[in-house]
């Protein structure tokens, strides 16, 4: 309207003139030490500032809608948020790791100890596991047939009586020799 006062315009754009987004590399480049100072303050690490100012670099590397009108405070405000990113996510990390310890370890005195079997017992434990699978495999045949739909599938001694077309003790006699194989071939 004429004659009416010009529309304030916001602290960040006045009087300055909008930077396009390719000169925010020089911005930042002629701003490096002060954006590493500012946000060691901030992290409180000289090595975590340098990297989150290399993260400014990269998102500024990226191309943008349009001009910025104030690019430091830009800069500050990406780095900012990159900084947040890395709390959050450094949170998240703690209490992960802190799960994953309260699970896998236990407490006897002030000591933590390892739940976790050794290499040793490990290795022991794959070898008889390979020797379980190979004599589930072996003879007897049908003893093992029956064991396995009795064990492992989980089926009732009637239903394999009823599929094999056997009785119920038989079910049980084969179950049996099947548990004395296993047990003669996981004991050599």
């Amino acid at each position: 309207m004429p004659g009416s006062a010009p529309e304030p315009r916001s602290p960040v754009v006045a009087d300055a003139d909008p930077i396009p987004p390719a000169g925010l590399s020089a911005v930042l480049a002629a701003n490096r030490p002060q954006l590493v100072r500012f946000f060691t303050g901030r992290t409180g690490s000289v090595p975590e500032a340098e990297d989150v100012v290399q993260e400014i670099w990269l998102h500024v590397a990226e191309p943008m809608t349009g001009p910025i009108a104030n690019p430091l405070a830009y800069l500050h405000r990406v780095g900012m948020n990159i900084v947040l990113d890395r709390v959050r996510a450094g949170g998240r990390r703690q209490r992960r790791d802190a799960g994953y310890v309260e699970v896998t370890t236990s407490v006897m005195g002030a000591e933590a100890i390892d739940d976790a079997p050794s290499a040793f017992d490990a290795a022991m434990g794959r070898e008889r596991l390979d020797r379980l699978v190979a004599a589930l495999s072996g003879p007897p045949e049908g003893a093992m047939r029956v064991f396995r739909r009795h064990r492992i599938d989980g089926a009732s001694h009637a239903e394999i009586a009823a599929e094999l077309g056997i009785s119920r003790s038989a079910v049980e006699k084969h179950v049996a020799v099947a548990l004395r194989h296993l047990r003669k071939a996981l004991d050599d």
